[in-house]
């Protein structure tokens, strides 16, 4: 009698989430990303496709394309803004010139670790800036790390601030990303990712700036020597949707989304991390010259960084500015709390 009555309880129970799930419509998402299938980042988002699965008795998935087979940053963003793509993952710097606020985060020297720029990021400042897409025809679903920016180059090692000096280093296509490195002396080239490994190869450029995660999953430590920890600057991801996309969605399969979104954002950030903390390792194991910008050294560099700190602290707002430094102000205050 016990083992029918077992029998009956999983059928019923496999009824009811069998309804559950008549409600969803099957849907597999097209993500683009342009970083390598073993990058954390596209381990996180194929982590994201399986929590979708779960919570939807497999209708949504996710179909990850990797390595920038559907098109750079910008491309799929504005693929996304059409309704010709569904997700994408770009760097927060994307968005400014759609949302000028959102430049606030890649201010140099602002991020002191990866504790502060969660708090920030997932309280209200993050989640106010992510209400400015839908405008946009983006839906913003978190905030994922990217991690400290470090500069690598083939020619020397870096160990004072003057040592950027006559560089030729790629940056993001973004005019703080340019100004902030000519301020430092080198010679900024804007450039999509997606060309980076072979202008490094054939000396188009002399080096770049990422974190550990990416120089060692996107292999640049072939095409490069020195590897110097500058911290300069703290870069985030943002995980969007088209709104296209989102519109289309009923309430419950929006709510499926936005959990797995935040399940995966939690997943990607302690992936990364455990990743970043053995690919120093792993870089200097394959023949990286690593060096590390003393305390005085990052000081000076902050020193010279001044005038793009006011200039573009205005150009996205000083009232965000003000925000977010108050944010973080706050964040340090109760960190200092907590340790007492």
């Amino acid at each position: 009698m016990k083992i029918r009555s077992m029998g009956l309880a999983a059928v019923l129970l496999g009824a009811l989430a069998g309804s559950a799930f008549a409600q969803i419509k099957e849907h597999a998402f097209k993500i683009g990303t342009g970083l390598t299938d073993d990058h954390p980042q596209a381990q996180a988002l194929k982590y994201f496709g399986e929590r979708l699965a779960a919570a939807s008795g497999g209708k949504l998935t996710a179909r990850v394309y990797t390595g920038g087979s559907l098109g750079n940053d910008l491309s799929m963003t504005s693929a996304l803004r059409g309704g010709t793509l569904e997700m994408t993952i770009p760097d927060s710097s994307t968005l400014v010139s759609l949302v000028k606020p959102f430049g606030v985060l890649n201010l140099p020297l602002s991020f002191n670790n990866e504790k502060e720029a969660d708090a920030v990021l997932d309280g209200p400042f993050g989640q106010k800036l992510l209400a400015k897409l839908p405008e946009k025809g983006l839906i913003g679903l978190g905030f994922w790390e990217n991690g400290f920016r470090h500069v690598t180059n083939s020619r020397r090692p870096v160990q004072r601030a003057e040592d950027l000096s006559g560089l030729k280093l790629r940056v993001i296509q973004s005019p703080l990303f340019l100004d902030t490195f000519n301020a430092l002396g080198a010679n900024a080239t804007p450039m999509p990712f997606t060309e980076l490994y072979t202008a490094m190869e054939q000396a188009a450029v002399d080096g770049q700036e990422n974190p550990p995660a990416t120089i060692l999953a996107s292999k640049f430590y072939e095409v490069q020597k020195h590897l110097v920890l500058s911290r300069h600057m703290y870069s985030a991801w943002v995980l969007l949707m088209s709104k296209k996309t989102w519109d289309g969605l009923s309430p419950d399969e929006q709510k499926i989304v936005k959990d797995a979104a935040r399940e995966a954002t939690l997943y990607e950030r302690k992936t990364i991390r455990a990743f970043s903390e053995t690919a120093l390792a792993d870089l200097k194991k394959a023949g990286m010259q690593i060096t590390e910008l003393p305390p005085a050294e990052q000081a000076r560099m902050r020193s010279k960084l001044q005038p793009v700190l006011a200039k573009f602290s205005k150009e996205y707002g000083e009232d965000t500015t003000a925000e977010m430094n108050a944010e973080l102000a706050k964040v340090r205050g109760s960190t200092t709390a907590d340790s007492k």
